[in-house]
């Protein structure tokens, strides 16, 4: 007897998708920073690992989730309402999530979807008409998660933070 194909990732039994703790900020910022240079999206001397590394403002400005799982945080992501210091795209009735990272490790869990579900639920929370993101042009992984979660391009929303920095925008009607 044939046996059925296996998934693509094994999920793992336990994903706990959260508000990161205090005591969680430094190892988070570090995860996301870490994250964006293991990755090659970002070099260590860029002056944007700064702006990584600040959990702390990222916590008390916006909503910081940690996805952990067996007991670690392993991966994190920004959400944020229109008005919010960390909001870089919205318009009012819109909040947009940023800094989504996964450790290499714990890459293909799940981690990283469980994260954008959380960031769609908590907008229809808020009553917001649109989700919103924006990333760089080669994180291919997160551009599938985005469109099979429904998000659609927004070309005419792309833009470059810094000379020759190209982002790509995403939307996600609620």
């Amino acid at each position: 007897m044939r046996q059925p194909a296996s998934p693509p990732y094994s999920r793992p039994a336990e994903i706990e998708i959260r508000i990161a703790r205090p005591d969680e900020l430094a190892r988070v910022g570090e995860l996301t920073a870490a994250t964006y240079v293991a990755g090659g999206y970002i070099s260590p001397a860029s002056s944007y690992i700064t702006r990584l590394r600040d959990a702390v403002s990222r916590a008390a400005e916006a909503e910081l989730l940690v996805a952990v799982h067996e007991g670690e945080p392993t991966g994190t992501v920004t959400y944020c309402l229109h008005g919010s210091s960390w909001a870089q795209i919205t318009v009012a009735g819109e909040a947009e999530f940023r800094m989504l990272a996964v450790v290499p490790a714990a890459r293909g869990l799940g981690l990283g979807e469980a994260l954008v579900r959380r960031c769609i639920a908590r907008a229809h929370e808020d009553g917001c008409r649109t989700l919103r993101l924006s990333t760089e042009p080669v994180m291919h992984a997160a551009h599938r998660i985005y469109r099979r979660l429904g998000f659609l391009r927004t070309p005419e929303r792309d833009w470059q933070p810094v000379p020759g920095g190209q982002l790509l925008t995403y939307a996600l009607a609620l």
